[in-house]
């Protein structure tokens, strides 16, 4: 008797193996069509670039404490903004301890309105005033 229950348990897993093949078939095709849907999208947002704002590009002249630094001629906004940093930095003036206080020195204390050190959030409402 124990031949025959084997010989059955054998007969039942080989059809249950059929259908479980079956199925994932059928998902796979689903899987296939998702994929080419996605991939069209993916075209069409490469497609749209984003355009920087034309106000962020328009050129400002620096006034006189503020040309020291930066220069005379006419920058966009986030030029002079970079060449504040790069000064910043190159004459390490980051406070040591809370690297989100700028230490002035004797250019940087006539754009920050005789400050000795203001937060690099108050630096950028600071310089607004010294373009135009």
């Amino acid at each position: 008797m124990a031949k025959k229950v084997v010989k059955k348990a054998v007969k039942k897993a080989a059809p249950k193996k059929v259908v479980k093949k079956a199925a994932p078939k059928k998902a796979a095709a689903k899987v296939v069509v998702k994929k080419a849907v996605k991939k069209v999208a993916k075209k069409v947002v490469k497609k749209a670039k984003r355009k920087p704002n034309p106000q962020f590009m328009k050129p400002l002249t620096p006034d006189a404490a503020l040309a020291a630094i930066v220069g005379a001629k006419p920058l966009p906004r986030t030029e002079i903004t970079k060449k504040l940093w790069a000064y910043i930095k190159a004459n390490k003036l980051q406070d040591a301890k809370n690297r989100r206080m700028i230490n002035a020195d004797d250019k940087l204390k006539g754009i920050f309105g005789g400050k000795k050190q203001v937060s690099m959030f108050e630096m950028t409402k600071l310089v607004q005033g010294h373009i135009k």
